[in-house]
C-alpha cells in the first residue's frame, strides 16, 4: 500500500509551506514524510581541477544539512515520522527519480510506496519559472505519482 509523502525541501518559504501542508496530510493518513534535498552535482571539469571528489561531497553534505535543518526541526515538533534524504543533480530529475525508486538503496517507492509529492510552487531559484517554478513544472510533467503544488501565502 502506498503510504509515504515526498516533500522536496530547499529551505525556501514555499518549501516550508508545502511541508506544513504535507504534515497535515501525513497526520490525517497516519503516514510518514520523506524530506528530500537535491544539491547541484558540481561535476564539471573546472571543479574537478580544483577540488577533490571528497571535498565536493563534503560541501554538498554541508549545504544539504543546512537546507534540511529547518524542515527537520518542524517535523520533530510535529510528531510525524520522517526520513531525510539527499540527492545530487538536476532537481527535476532527482525528485522524479526518488519517486520512481531509481537508486542503489531504492527510492521511497520501494516496498510501501509513495502516495504523492507535495512541493512548493517556487523554490530558492524563483527567477527561472513563471507562474510555477521550473522545478515544479518539470516534476509535474515527469513524475510517476500525483503532485500537490502549494503556493506560498504571505
Amino acid at each position: 500500500m502506498k503510504q509515504n509523502i515526498l516533500v522536496p525541501f530547499d529551505g525556501s518559504a514555499n518549501a516550508t509551506e508545502a511541508l506544513r501542508v504535507a504534515i497535515d496530510m501525513a497526520k490525517a493518513f497516519n503516514e510518514k514524510i520523506v524530506l528530500l534535498n537535491v544539491q547541484p552535482s558540481y561535476e564539471t571539469p573546472h571543479t574537478k581541477q580544483f577540488f577533490s571528489k571528497k571535498q565536493i561531497q563534503e560541501y554538498q553534505a554541508q549545504m544539504a544539512d543546512e537546507a534540511l535543518q529547518p524542515g527537520v526541526d518542524i517535523l520533530k515538533k510535529s510528531g510525524v515520522g520522517f526520513l531525510s534524504k539527499t540527492r545530487s543533480g538536476d532537481p527535476r530529475e532527482q525528485i522524479c527519480a526518488e519517486a520512481r525508486g531509481d537508486s542503489a538503496e531504492g527510492g521511497v517507492c520501494k516496498g510501501g510506496g509513495l502516495r504523492m509529492i507535495v512541493m512548493g510552487s517556487r523554490g530558492m531559484n524563483a527567477i527561472l519559472g513563471s507562474i510555477l517554478g521550473s522545478v515544479s513544472t518539470g516534476v509535474l510533467h515527469n513524475t510517476p505519482c500525483p503532485v500537490t503544488i502549494v503556493p506560498y501565502s504571505c
